[in-house]
């Protein structure tokens, strides 16, 4: 079994991408941060951060077990 190329090259785009999609995300949260209730505050924040760390765990779990063939 070889490791899949389209599969590499989406995982090696998206690892480009992800950074530049927490800036803007990050930006639009501090800007409408202060507008919120305080309960809509905590579960913005709670799902940003969640959403990024599911995401950078799947990116490098991707890579490695892509390149690794698992």
């Amino acid at each position: 079994v070889l490791a899949s190329l389209p599969l590499q090259m989406m995982l090696y785009f998206n690892v480009y991408y992800f950074p530049a999609w927490c800036l803007a995300e990050g930006m639009m949260l501090q800007l409408k941060y202060q507008l919120l209730p305080r309960h809509y505050q905590f579960l913005l924040v709670s799902a940003f951060l969640i959403l990024v760390l599911a995401e950078g765990s799947r990116l490098y779990l991707g890579y490695v077990g892509n390149l690794q063939e698992k």
